[in-house]
C-alpha cells in the first residue's frame, strides 16, 4: 500500500476522518448512557422527597412546577399528596451566597407551613467548616436545628444577626448561605416573593474568623 504524501491536503483528511470517527464514538457513547444517567438523576431525586416529605402515594416530580421569585429567578416546586389530600410540598432551592459559590437544597414543608426536612444537594464549601451543614441544622443541640421551624414567623438567621440558629463554628458565611437557600424555598411554598431576598449580610470576608 502506498504511503500517503505528507501534504495539507492529506494531514487535512486525515485528522477529518479521525474527528468524524471520534465524533461517532461519542455521540454512541452518549446515547448508551443517556438513559442511564436519567434514571439514576431521577432515583436521586426520589430518594430526597422521600426524605423530605410526609408518606406520599403520588409522584411528586411527575407533577412538578416552577415559582418565580423574581424576574429570571425561580424555583421547583414539588407537590406531595397522599389519598388525594395534600400533605406537603417540597422546594428545590439554592443559594448564591456561598463561601465557595452556590448552595443546593432541597427543603421540606408541611401544610402549615413548618419545615420538616432537608437535604443539602450540592455544595463547595470548606471541608470541615461550611461542609457541615448538611447535619449540623438538623441537630437538637442548643439552637442548632432548623427541623420544626415555622417560616411564617420570618425569616430564617444566625444568632450573629438577631436570628434564633446557631451558626456552623467559624463558618457563618456558609451558614447564612444555607439559611438563605431555606427562606427562599419557604418564598417559593407560600408565594411570597418579598421573603426570597434575604436580610443576612455578611461582615467580614474569609471563613473561619469572626463573621
Amino acid at each position: 500500500m502506498a504511503k500517503l504524501a505528507s501534504s495539507f491536503r492529506n494531514m487535512f483528511l486525515s485528522l477529518g476522518s479521525i474527528c468524524i470517527v471520534a465524533g461517532g464514538i461519542l455521540a454512541t457513547v452518549n446515547d448508551i448512557t443517556r438513559q442511564p444517567i436519567a434514571v439514576s438523576k431521577k432515583a436521586k431525586l426520589e430518594n430526597a422527597l422521600k426524605g423530605v416529605l410526609p408518606g406520599f402515594d403520588n409522584a411528586p416530580s411527575d407533577e412538578a412546577h416552577w415559582v418565580g421569585l423574581t424576574e429570571g429567578d425561580s424555583l421547583k416546586v414539588y407537590p406531595a399528596t397522599k389519598n388525594g389530600q395534600w400533605v406537603g410540598t417540597a422546594i428545590e432551592s439554592h443559594s448564591m451566597k456561598g463561601f465557595s459559590g452556590a448552595i443546593r437544597v432541597i427543603a421540606g414543608f408541611d401544610t402549615q407551613g413548618k419545615l420538616i426536612n432537608y437535604k443539602v444537594l450540592e455544595h463547595a464549601e470548606t471541608p470541615g467548616l461550611g461542609s457541615k451543614m448538611d447535619e449540623w441544622f438538623r441537630t437538637d443541640k442548643n439552637r442548632q436545628s432548623v427541623l420544626g421551624q415555622d417560616l411564617s414567623r420570618g425569616s430564617l438567621k444566625v444568632t450573629k444577626d438577631k436570628g434564633e440558629i446557631d451558626a456552623i463554628t467559624g463558618a457563618t458565611i456558609s451558614s447564612r448561605a444555607f439559611l438563605d437557600a431555606l427562606n427562599r424555598a419557604y418564598a417559593a411554598y407560600s408565594g411570597n416573593r418579598a421573603d426570597a431576598v434575604s436580610s443576612a449580610t455578611s461582615t467580614v470576608d474569609g471563613e473561619g474568623g469572626y463573621q
